[in-house]
């Protein structure tokens, strides 16, 4: 192990990668998921052979019900540490899994709208149509590409907001932006974020879109205002000790835009990648944390396990690249924050262990099963040597 405060690491977050239903997986309707190993399935293989050499497909082995990932056999010398994560907070949505990766273990599930309609309580609604003075439309559980498409003729219409939820705990805002500009979307979603503290809601999350009838296209200024941390994370521990924290991708939204020094907000992931490398060329010390996205956002909630089969292909791609980048005492940290198999009913995630490679920690062996998405958190303060009291024991 490194205790070098000079080097960096680089925790990488495969948004939704899971490899395999979690003891618990039943309680929330999930027996039987798989991301990585259905969705290999369904698309005839993975193509990872960077992280097949890391020993991706060690992993299975180590589960109490593995499924072997096909195209990605086990190797006989893997190059990384490898081994499972299993999420011990209540739920199965983004805040918590990456609130738990940074040592915060949520006992009180986030509250889930009915689906309606109505979603959201009378009180509620009525809250926030005073406070912003527009009215509201949709008021349902639904696919945000499709409830554009079918209301968004009358939101140009009328100026009304469309609200909707889903399965995660999230009270949705969407928007033309030609029809109601981003800052006063986002100060809508300010006022909607401080009526939903109460309710314990994970995210609000501002949906603006652009286009015309049959054509409307959500833009990339999405912004997701996450309830309030309940405690310091690793990454303020890490900061107040001096250690420098970039994040890549939604992770300041989803950290509240604290315990971090810089904040790279892209969405999608080719741009965080893209950054990763860039701030890896520079040779940053520290901790860089990305999130990348695509594989939940784009192929997961919509049920395409041959995207996510081409997603994950490139992205060892882009892992091939900043393995090349690394210096001595660096590391890179894959894993996930849930699971969302993409030939699974519906299009909920799925409550999954979630892979972890630590590429650069010597000797490269199994670490096992890690009870607590905040063994990272643990880990992280053991490399960089700053002392905090974190939940978790360090794979290190």
């Amino acid at each position: 192990m490194n205790n070098m405060t000079s080097s960096a690491v680089y925790l990488i977050v495969l948004d939704s990668v899971g490899i395999g239903a979690a003891p618990d997986a039943a309680e929330y309707g999930d027996s039987g998921a798989n991301t990585l190993a259905n969705t290999a399935a369904a698309a005839g293989g993975l193509n990872t052979p960077v992280m097949q050499r890391w020993g991706l497909g060690n992993i299975p082995a180590l589960l109490p019900v593995g499924l072997d990932i096909k195209g990605v056999a086990p190797t006989t010398k893997p190059t990384a540490c490898y081994g499972a994560m299993q999420e011990l907070s209540c739920g199965k949505d983004t805040t918590t899994g990456h609130w738990e990766m940074a040592g915060i273990l949520l006992e009180q599930c986030f509250s889930i709208f009915p689906p309606g309609p109505p979603a959201f309580p009378a009180e509620l609604l009525n809250a926030f149509s005073a406070a912003t003075g527009r009215a509201c439309l949709g008021n349902c559980a639904a696919s945000g590409t499709k409830i554009i498409q079918q209301l968004g003729v009358e939101h140009l219409q009328s100026g009304k907001w469309i609200v909707y939820t889903s399965a995660d705990s999230v009270f949705q805002i969407a928007a033309h932006e030609e029809i109601i500009p981003l800052h006063e979307l986002y100060r809508a979603c300010d006022i909607a974020r401080e009526l939903c503290n109460p309710l314990h809601v994970g995210r609000v999350i501002a949906r603006p879109f652009t286009g015309g009838p049959a054509a409307f296209t959500r833009t990339g200024n999405r912004r997701d205002f996450s309830y309030p941390l309940p405690e310091p994370t690793v990454l303020d521990h890490l900061k107040n000790a001096g250690i420098n924290v970039t994040t890549v991708g939604k992770l300041d939204d989803i950290f509240n835009h604290r315990g971090f020094h810089q904040s790279i907000h892209v969405e999608t992931s080719a741009e965080a990648e893209q950054a990763v490398l860039e701030l890896a060329a520079g040779g940053p010390a520290g901790l860089v944390f990305a999130n990348l996205i695509d594989f939940d956002m784009l192929y997961g909630h919509r049920r395409n396990p041959h995207g996510y089969a081409t997603a994950l292909a490139e992205t060892d791609k882009f892992l091939g690249k900043l393995e090349q980048l690394l210096r001595p005492g660096d590391l890179i940290i894959i894993t996930a924050d849930h699971g969302n198999d993409p030939t699974f009913p519906g299009s909920d995630h799925t409550r999954e262990f979630v892979p972890l490679l630590v590429r650069g920690a010597e000797p490269p062996r199994s670490v096992g099963i890690r009870h607590g998405f905040y063994d990272i958190a643990k880990s992280l303060c053991a490399h960089f040597a700053v002392q905090a009291d974190v939940k978790g024991e360090s794979f290190l």
